[in-house]
């Protein structure tokens, strides 16, 4: 039987939010606009950028969200290029995905990432190559839209009820949702867990160690 585990990237198999909220202050001063809080802006991370925009900057015009979006896109490509960008993996996902590989399960994202930000960050980390499948925002509407997931099931060639989808966002879940896919939530992203659970998660993992027996065992 094939089984699939899709993950979100950012919040879930990634840290990095610094690099997130730095690029995002930086792209709204170099429009004139005032910053959100930080905390929204984590709050918002998983959405696709013009989306995640809408919420960020409600009563700006859309010329001027188009300006950030594209700031925060040339932003974070040239600290990635500089050398200076920091996305380090959580405490024992690493571990994690090569049990998982080990053991047979095809592996999948789902991430509001770009294509780029996405394959740049799994080859830092030297694991790309145990993804059958990669959905990004340059592809697919928004999460919670179920889009991505479908996808990942259609290139894994496997059915929503042998797939489990892994998130830190209430956006992960509702997508998983929508989906028809079993949804676990993950403590040390930028959701609360009681948020995820109210989404749809069927549990909520505090460690990678804990994670992996959630997804080993689907009661």
């Amino acid at each position: 039987m094939s089984r699939l585990v899709v993950f979100d990237c950012d919040g879930t198999l990634v840290d990095g939010q610094a690099a997130i909220c730095q690029t995002m202050e930086a792209a709204f001063a170099s429009t004139g606009l005032v910053a959100p809080e930080r905390k929204m802006v984590r709050r918002m991370v998983g959405l696709s950028l013009p989306y995640a925009l809408r919420e960020l900057a409600p009563d700006a015009s859309d010329e001027q969200r188009h300006a950030v979006v594209e700031a925060y896109k040339t932003g974070f490509r040239d600290l990635r290029l500089s050398g200076a960008l920091r996305e380090p993996l959580y405490d024992g996902i690493a571990g994690l995905i090569d049990e998982l590989s080990g053991e047979g399960w095809q592996l999948a994202v789902a991430t509001g990432k770009s294509d780029r930000g996405l394959h740049a960050c799994l080859d830092t980390h030297g694991i790309r190559h145990r993804f059958v499948s990669l959905q990004t925002a340059d592809r697919h509407p928004s999460k919670p839209h179920p889009a991505m997931l479908e996808a990942a099931l259609f290139e894994a060639a496997v059915q929503p009820g042998d797939a489990v989808m892994i998130g830190d966002t209430s956006f992960d879940m509702e997508m998983a949702v929508a989906a028809g896919v079993r949804a676990i939530g993950v403590a040390w992203g930028y959701h609360e867990a009681h948020e995820l659970r109210e989404a749809g998660a069927v549990a909520v993992a505090e460690t990678a160690e804990e994670l992996g027996e959630l997804i080993r065992d689907p009661a």
